[in-house]
């Protein structure tokens, strides 16, 4: 049988472009801000990991393209032989003083990064304990790796991890994986119980603050700096795509784990570097954090005022404490249907979909912006009043 034949079988996309249901490749006229155009209309941006508005802000493009005309387009090969810059070092070693370790790595993209920490860091005899609502990098991570077991613990349930814990046995190297803020829910993981169970079982602990910086700890430094346990979390990762305006990811631990991550880690050997651009926009957005603290108590405070209005309005939502709020619409046609009718009405959010969340409670999506006005919250809410009392 012909390996491309079995792919015409594939019709749930297509059969939802023939119902105009189709919710994806939605392409922006605009950059990335609170309102862009969507084909022709002024939308208000509910769907963005654009946690601190940095993605537009006039400083981070004009980094950009000082680093353009300095040091090109492009590196043209790894960080291993000809592709290291001067502008990476001074990237990697302000991160490291955020992060308040003693260094760090960037990786070309942060689904990169998960994929090049966890293959460096596992070996054959290492069991991998796995929150089962992190990112899907993190589990692709796992199959990159040579660990012993990959061991899923029901989200947030220290019972569930402390028992998998258990009969890992004591002689098994373990390293515990967790997101810091879960991508679809908003939750934050539990922190202090993860730090306790790591110490009590001799494990070490990842996490993956892709959505946490920016959002949580001394300006936005991240979800350990927020439950002040830096010192406890071995290897902490975000990505450059979110708060930090740009592409790109890193990985902030001790200076003896870098060392043998940077000499081990294939997909950070055989990848070609950050281009200057991406890594001049993320050094300027991370000077431009620390700088204005004030951007991630303005980020919370409309997340808060959003989350007030929608339970105001009796909009079903999964309540939180964080940036994401997602809306529930439980069935999927219903879910999809709700989307449409947003952005036809100016408004964009993501819909989650199984297998994304359990059949019968899927979702919208929604994110907030530190640059996001109170006049743009408010018209938003009063579409998705109408819209969710239409459909």
């Amino acid at each position: 049988m012909d390996l491309f034949e079995s792919y015409k079988s594939y019709t749930f996309a297509r059969d939802l472009m023939d119902s105009g249901l189709y919710p994806y490749f939605n392409a922006l006229e605009t950059a990335q801000d609170t309102e862009v155009v969507i084909n022709g209309q002024s939308t208000i941006m509910l769907g963005s990991n654009n946690y601190l508005g940095l993605t537009n802000d006039p400083r981070t493009k004009a980094a950009a393209i000082k680093a353009v005309e300095q040091f090109g387009t492009g590196c043209s090969g790894s960080r291993f032989l000809n592709g290291t810059l001067t502008l990476h070092q001074e990237l990697e070693k302000e991160l490291a003083e955020f992060f308040g370790k003693d260094a760090a790595m960037t990786f070309s993209t942060g689904y990169q990064s998960n994929l090049g920490i966890i293959q460096a860091l596992s070996n054959r005899h290492t069991v991998i304990f796995m929150d089962n609502e992190n990112h899907a990098s993190l589990f692709d991570a796992t199959r990159l790796a040579f660990a012993k077991n990959v061991s899923k613990f029901e989200h947030n349930n220290m019972e569930d991890l402390e028992e998998r814990l258990v009969r890992a046995g004591e002689d098994t190297p373990k390293l515990i994986v967790t997101d810091g803020v879960f991508s679809m829910s908003g939750d934050i993981a539990k922190l202090p119980e993860l730090v306790a169970l790591k110490k009590k079982y001799n494990a070490r602990l990842m996490v993956d603050d892709a959505h946490g910086v920016g959002m949580l700890g001394k300006n936005g430094s991240g979800t350990a700096s927020h439950f002040g346990l830096t010192d406890e979390v071995d290897v902490i990762m975000t990505t450059f795509s979110k708060s930090l305006a740009s592409l790109g990811g890193c990985m902030a631990a001790n200076e003896d784990v870098i060392h043998y991550a940077m000499h081990n880690s294939r997909p950070f050997i055989f990848s070609a570097s950050i281009p200057p651009a991406n890594a001049a926009a993320a050094l300027e957005a991370l000077r431009i954090m620390k700088r204005e603290p004030e951007r991630v108590t303005n980020l919370m405070n409309i997340a808060n005022y959003m989350r007030k209005q929608l339970l105001e309005a009796n909009i079903p939502i999964v309540e939180g404490e964080t940036a994401v709020i997602p809306i529930y619409t439980y069935e999927a046609e219903r879910t999809l249907i709700i989307a449409k009718r947003l952005l036809e009405n100016g408004v964009y959010v993501n819909p989650v979909l199984p297998p994304a969340v359990p059949d019968g409670m899927c979702l919208l999506r929604t994110s907030y912006t530190a640059t996001h006005t109170r006049d743009q919250i408010d018209r938003a809410v009063a579409t998705i009043k109408k819209v969710f009392s239409e459909n």
